[in-house]
């Protein structure tokens, strides 16, 4: 009989690098994990190969057989999590989005054909089936908390910020040069109503010729995005950046950082520019207000709120002793709340506080 808890890991390959990092801090703190990728035990909707799925299925129950978990931790919601409720595993899901609001404009926006449609219905219910099925379902902030408990009230839900760093490895790389005073914005552009929030620039761009605005990101909606703000000579765009050291580069070079977005889980790029000691203004939507202490690690402003945005850049801009400050408060304040470290161990007491759906798990397989 085995005394550590044995965590399987299912994410996303655009998130291993961190998640890979998570893992480590779980084995340090005694926890044995093993992470995997989920798209290789995986079909897409409407595009199955019989013989390909039977070989992932077959792969998949493999893993679960070999490395037997007493929980399955999933980053993001997929196919995997069905095969894990079939397995009877406690499943625990990483709640890292608000599903109903992207979804709702995905459909209004990209989901035009019947086929697209459809496949959205079925993502709805698979979404559905592992929220209801789940033992735990861990929100990343306080904001996707309250949306899950008006949905789930009888479930098991804890907030769990799992957005978590190494502050070590954030350090000043030099290598990008631009043109200062300078503002940076870096996200993706894959989800309209989070990308919409930078059209707010265009008046700001205008407002302030002088400053030269550099945004990093890419996605579906750029056609909808950029060429709207390159007609101001102040706006460049990068397009992706490399991650993450010409990340690292570009939190270097900028004066202030900026986040206009309509909705965020939490905001991975406040983390990271936070540990870069960058001034941050960001709109105070979804999770943002968990990483932002307003006035004093950054300034937090309301979506669409053009006068105010243009307000804070120049405060930024023209006072470099309060900017640095507030860079240095940003930086110990991530440190403190947001390091791997900590992550690991608020996960290691939240499996304590429901150490019960383990050992029914343990219990039912030795029957």
């Amino acid at each position: 009989m085995r005394n550590r808890l044995r965590l399987l890991v299912v994410g996303d390959k655009t998130r291993f690098i961190h998640l890979k990092q998570f893992v480590q801090e779980l084995e340090k703190i005694g926890i044995e994990s093993k992470l995997i990728y989920d798209i290789e035990f995986i079909d897409k909707f409407f595009q199955m190969n019989i013989k390909k799925k039977i070989e992932r299925d077959r792969n998949f129950k493999k893993i679960l057989k070999e490395f037997d978990p007493d929980a399955v931790l999933l980053d993001r919601i997929s196919k995997v999590g069905k095969k894990v409720i079939e397995q009877n595993i406690p499943l625990l899901i990483l709640l890292r989005g608000n599903y109903w609001e992207e979804s709702s404009w995905a459909k209004k926006t990209i989901y035009k054909s019947r086929i697209k449609r459809l496949a959205a219905t079925k993502n709805k219910e698979l979404f559905d089936l592992c929220l209801r099925k789940s033992s735990l379902i861990l929100p990343i902030s306080k904001y996707l908390e309250n949306e899950v408990k008006k949905r789930y009230p009888e479930k098991n839900i804890e907030l769990f910020p799992a957005d978590g760093r190494v502050p070590e490895e954030w350090y000043s790389i030099t290598g990008q040069k631009l043109k200062h005073p300078c503002v940076g914005l870096l996200q993706g552009l894959n989800i309209w109503g989070k990308s919409k929030e930078l059209l707010t620039l265009k008046n700001v761009l205008k407002e302030l010729p002088q400053v030269t605005f550099y945004l990093a990101g890419d996605g579906i909606y750029r056609d909808q995005i950029i060429p709207e703000l390159q007609n101001f000579k102040n706006f460049v765009w990068l397009g992706n950046l490399e991650y993450p050291n010409e990340i690292k580069e570009f939190f270097t070079e900028i004066d202030v950082y900026v986040l206009l977005s309509g909705l965020e889980g939490l905001g991975q790029t406040i983390i990271e520019a936070s540990l870069m000691k960058k001034p941050i203004i960001a709109t105070n939507v979804g999770g943002i207000k968990d990483l932002i202490q307003d006035g004093k690690t950054g300034f937090l402003i309301q979506s669409g709120d053009e006068s105010k945005l243009i307000k804070k850049i120049l405060f930024l801009l023209e006072n470099d002793s309060k900017a640095e400050i507030m860079g240095e408060n940003a930086c110990l304040y991530i440190k403190k709340n947001f390091s791997w470290s900590k992550v690991a161990l608020d996960f290691s007491r939240i499996m304590t506080k429901h150490s019960d759906l383990f050992i029914t798990k343990k219990r039912n397989n030795n029957l």
